[in-house]
């Protein structure tokens, strides 16, 4: 037997010695199916209470920035009726089941350039329906209140002093409400979750309201 026969069992030795001290990592190292199983079940439980909250979130958000549209447009129609000495008109419906608006001079109106309210978001057909009180231009119903079990229109029509203009000789019918919310799932009514801007004053003086407030 010569002094290199116990070489190879020697190397052999000292590698598998190298290899055990510098695994890089522990193959009996993972997850159990018991936790693996916890784990889904804290994200659904997670998910069941954050969804409901960011749902309401988002439709707050979104509510927010219609109701700021139809504020612009009315003031953007009173402003113009008193810097143009001339009456102007805010117009609102819904098509294609998305609120819009337009204005414009009321003795000349356009036959098209309607723009949907809240054009800096994106809007689905039905997340948001609007709703008036408003019978006929400048009118409110006789009992004042906003129709929230189907989706409304209505014309606001400012004179050259930016006041409610007289319609037909007649005075405005005050307060006229413009509304909108995210309807009731498959039908066009109301939820309870409302924005609006109300019209107060036959001076057009406007407010912002909210929810049960706006009626």
């Amino acid at each position: 037997m010569t002094a290199n026969d116990g070489k190879p069992k020697y190397v052999g030795s000292l590698l598998i010695s190298y290899f055990k001290k510098n695994q890089p990592y522990n193959l009996d190292i993972g997850f159990t199916l018991l936790e693996v199983l916890t784990a889904v079940l804290l994200i659904g439980v997670l998910s069941a209470i954050i969804a409901p909250s960011w749902l309401g979130f988002s439709n707050r958000q979104r509510l927010g920035q219609v109701n700021d549209g139809i504020l612009s447009a009315l003031r953007t129609a009173q402003t113009e009726a008193k810097r143009t000495k001339t009456s102007y008109s805010a117009e609102f419906k819904i098509e294609n089941n998305i609120p819009q608006f337009l204005v414009y001079p009321t003795n000349n109106r356009p036959i098209s350039g309607w723009q949907n309210l809240g054009r800096n978001i994106e809007i689905k057909p039905k997340q948001v329906l609007l709703y008036t009180n408003i019978e006929s231009e400048n009118k409110a119903f006789a009992d004042k209140k906003v129709r929230d079990t189907q989706a409304g229109s209505g014309r606001i029509t400012f004179d050259y002093l930016g006041a409610l203009s007289k319609i037909n000789g007649n005075d405005p019918v005050t307060p006229l409400i413009i509304m909108v919310s995210s309807p009731k799932s498959g039908t066009n009514q109301a939820s309870t979750l409302r924005r609006c801007v109300i019209i107060e004053s036959l001076i057009g003086g406007m407010r912002i309201e909210k929810d049960d407030q706006c009626k």
